[in-house]
């Protein structure tokens, strides 16, 4: 009896001295974090992804530090690292599917910046699934889609065009002989198709650079609205966290 007591004595020393400890480490990941906020509304990224990695020394489950350390990574157009961030985040984000569809929409932004579209749309869907209010995940999920279809429109345009030049080049010949008239007459045959490839082409080219000059200003609509709402966001997150 007496030895459980000492042990238990000992237990409640042993937690009362790293009880400090562990508000210590706390106060110091709040103190990153915070520093770390004032840096990136300051646009000195570098030193953000600085202070919220050490807050992450002290703290690797800190969502806060893990969340905007993403966010500065992808200002410093490192998205793969930033990619990495958000989905180290969502393992820790178990409980709020709001915060959980920013970190896919940052996703979706950083997989699109890395032209990497079908993730890039499936990271977006994910967003939508979580939070089927963000308007600006379903913006961005139809300028994703619509590239994709470009893509694979420009890809059969340019297969039938190919398959249109083989059989120009076959040209397969009558067997019969013809007479001078005929004779004369199968160069312009052979011209019509030809020219006619050539406007479709260039139909086809002019068409796929209008929808290029679209889908960049789309893109660049995008941008500037994400900017601006995450400039947002980080003021709110700064309030919240």
């Amino acid at each position: 009896m007496q030895r459980f007591v000492i042990i238990r004595y000992l237990l409640l020393l042993l937690l009362g001295m790293l009880l400090p400890m562990t508000l210590s480490a706390q106060k110091e990941v709040r103190k990153n974090v915070r520093k770390g906020n004032k840096e990136y509304q300051l646009q000195k990224y570098a030193d953000a992804s600085e202070l919220y990695g050490k807050a992450l020394q002290e703290n690797p489950a800190s969502k806060e530090a893990t969340f905007n350390l993403g966010n500065t990574l992808y200002r410093q157009k490192d998205w793969a690292s930033s990619v990495e961030q958000y989905q180290h985040f969502l393992t820790l984000e178990q409980e709020n599917p709001a915060v959980a569809s920013e970190a896919w929409h940052n996703v979706g932004n950083s997989m699109l910046q890395q032209k990497d579209l079908q993730k890039s749309m499936e990271a977006y869907k994910m967003a939508l699934r979580l939070n089927p209010e963000d308007d600006e995940a379903r913006y961005n999920l139809a300028v994703v889609q619509k590239m994709l279809q470009d893509q694979e429109q420009e890809q059969q345009d340019q297969e039938q065009q190919q398959d249109q030049e083989q059989e120009q080049q076959q040209d397969p010949q009558g067997d019969s002989p013809q007479n001078p008239q005929d004779q004369e007459k199968r160069p312009e045959q052979q011209e019509g198709p030809e020219q006619m490839s050539r406007d479709n082409a260039r139909q086809l080219l002019q068409a796929i650079e209008q929808d290029e000059r679209d889908t960049q200003e789309k893109v660049q609509r995008m941008k500037a609205q994400e900017r601006e709402e995450r400039a947002q966001e980080n003021r709110r997150r700064n309030k919240n966290w």
